[in-house]
């Protein structure tokens, strides 16, 4: 305790008239030149195994401990998993509300999308008694699909956390500890107990001394410290540093006990605040595990807030037990535990006048600190890691989730389709109005293109022409210009049509396109044949007249009648068989026609 004279600073006493010292609780910042109350807070309780369980994967990439301190349970991706279905549904029905017109409104276009999200409940459709099942996309099965995986996916994201934050079970087993077992345990242990305070080793008395065993007892017994640890005082900014250093540490001795003193000193009273403490424990055959506890203790095992000082002859008791573990998990490490047990304080003053008394008294000019260490040796505890989770056991709860999603929408599906028959053919509403706005559209798109090609009076001629066949039955004639137009047209396509460069293919039709022979004759053309010309029989008749039976009431028929008349049906079928050649030919030359003015109108 650092000594001021006065005039004194706040939070202070005056003692012997002309000296100055902090209040009950208090410390002398030498920085700001004031007293300043001395608080302790739960994040300097440390302690650590020594053993790191976390699997670097989710850690490193996902950063697993920053996104569990926002989510402290699964509760948060249950709720936003519910407020999503939630949203989901809401829109759904409230696009309903909206008009789908002619195919061509923004309601309708959503609601089409929708309906294209039926990816699970397409077969699954209500169907009237002995219907063949077909896929069928509706709004409500799509809504229903995304409603069933966005549960789905939130309940694997829980099922994933769960995994990750219980993924296995750390299982400890005691067995009673033999002197071989004691023996192997071989680890380095260090003490450092921080008198927090303004003292200085200089203070420092009393420390050499190791006590060991239950005092009173056949055992107990003292030695020199340094036959236990390697041992230092340093100096601090918080105050006096005790370090204790043990290699190769015995762990047969069940307790042991070491005691220190800081006395008054001309103007640096021995007075304390507090004490912290550190202990470490490692195992020298693996320095990467370190096991330590760590800490601040002002105000002893109580557990309300006075503050208090440290001063006089009672005894302030840090009480450590040490306990032994084996990891079998970590290739049989061998690792001690320490842990703090209890503090005790000894003599220590609540109040201003307290304080001033006790420093105008020399008799309790000193502070009285030891350590109790206790070895649980009579127990080893083994500790070991089980995993409850295994991959088929993860696939088999992922497989339970996806089929109690995709049932508790299905039961909604059938359920709404059956009790309102509006839903069950709603599939084909929507179709109907796109397939009528599709039709539209390339109707109009034909239209477009048949005036940039031709120009708007070739679309007039055709609807015309259209007018005129549709009205057939009416008994009104064709105009005369309109049908020579044809007739020049067909004559033009069926001229095209009877050239050919391929001479057996021209020869076999000049000779089917002869006129019929007389009987004994052969069907060769000679130079008094004339061919049948498509052109003029396109100017009179389409198709030739079909030859008429000749029958003979007065005398039976003869063989030479029936060959006559199968010749003549011969001749009639061969020049059909013409006239389809050629009609076929004047569709393939139109369509080559039409495909190069798309041709020449794309380069364009």
């Amino acid at each position: 305790m650092v000594v001021l004279t006065a005039p004194c600073p706040s939070n202070s006493v005056l003692y012997n008239e002309t000296l100055c010292a902090c209040s009950p609780g208090f410390i002398f910042n030498v920085s700001t030149g004031s007293c300043v109350q001395f608080t302790v807070s739960d994040s300097e309780w440390v302690l650590n195994s020594g053993v790191d369980y976390s699997i670097g994967f989710p850690v490193s990439l996902f950063q697993f401990d920053q996104i569990k301190k926002f989510t402290q349970s699964q509760a948060v991706f249950l709720e936003a998993t519910a407020f999503l279905v939630i949203i989901w549904l809401v829109f759904c029905g409230a696009v309903r509300f909206g008009k789908l017109g002619d195919g061509r409104t923004h309601w309708f276009n959503i609601r089409w999308l929708i309906s294209r999200l039926d990816i699970s409940f397409a077969t699954s459709h209500y169907l009237d008694d002995q219907k063949v099942v077909l896929k069928r996309k509706t709004e409500l099965g799509g809504a229903f699909s995304m409603a069933s995986w966005i549960l789905f996916i939130g309940l694997v994201t829980v099922l994933i956390y769960q995994v990750i934050s219980k993924r296995s079970v750390e299982v400890h087993s005691v067995r009673a500890a033999s002197a071989p077992d004691l023996v192997s345990f071989v680890n380095n242990l260090e003490f450092n107990i921080t008198t927090i305070s303004s003292m200085s080793c200089t203070q420092l008395r009393g420390l050499g001394t190791l006590a060991m065993g239950n005092p009173g007892s056949i055992d107990y017994r003292t030695a020199s410290l340094s036959t236990f640890a390697n041992y230092s005082c340093l100096n601090s900014s918080r105050g006096p540093i005790i370090t204790l250093t043990c290699n190769n540490c015995p762990l047969s001795w069940d307790n042991i006990y070491i005691n220190w003193q800081f006395v008054d000193i001309p103007n640096e009273p021995a007075a304390a605040v507090g004490f912290q403490f550190n202990l470490t424990a490692r195992n020298p055959a693996s320095k990467k595990h370190m096991s330590f506890v760590s800490g601040v203790v002002n105000n002893g095992s109580r557990q309300d807030d006075k503050t208090v000082t440290y001063r006089g002859p009672g005894m302030n008791i840090l009480k450590f037990n040490v306990a032994l573990r084996i990891y079998h998990n970590f290739h049989d490490l061998k690792l001690v535990q320490p842990l703090l047990h209890e503090f005790l304080p000894g003599s220590y003053v609540t109040d201003a006048v307290q304080l001033e008394s006790s420093l105008q008294n020399p008799a309790n000019g000193f502070i009285n600190n030891s350590l109790s260490v206790k070895f649980l040796s009579d127990y080893i505890v083994e500790v070991d890691r089980d995993s409850f989770v295994g991959l088929v056991g993860f696939l088999a709860n992922v497989g339970g989730l996806y089929c109690v999603c995709i049932g508790v929408f299905f039961f909604l599906l059938i359920q709404c389709e059956h009790r309102i028959k509006r839903l069950r053919h709603e599939d084909q509403v929507l179709r109907r109005i796109r397939q009528r706005r599709k039709a539209q559209e390339r109707w109009d798109k034909l239209r477009k293109y048949v005036m940039y090609t031709w120009g708007r009076r070739s679309l007039q001629e055709g609807l015309d022409y259209d007018d005129q066949k549709s009205c057939c039955a009416c008994g009104l004639p064709v105009p005369v210009k309109r049908r020579a137009s044809l007739r020049r047209r067909m004559q033009q396509e069926i001229s095209l049509h009877t050239i050919s460069f391929d001479k057996n293919r021209r020869s076999s039709n000049e000779k089917v396109l002869q006129g019929p022979s007389a009987p004994g004759t052969d069907n060769h053309p000679t130079g008094n044949t004339v061919p049948f010309q498509p052109s003029e029989a396109r100017n009179d008749d389409i198709l030739p007249v079909p030859p008429k039976p000749e029958l003979r009431g007065d005398s039976p028929m003869d063989v030479a009648d029936v060959q006559k008349s199968i010749q003549d049906l011969y001749d009639y079928n061969a020049k059909l068989r013409e006239k389809l050649i050629a009609t076929q030919s004047m569709l393939d030359t139109l369509t080559k026609n039409t495909v190069s003015l798309f041709t020449a109108d794309a380069k364009r």
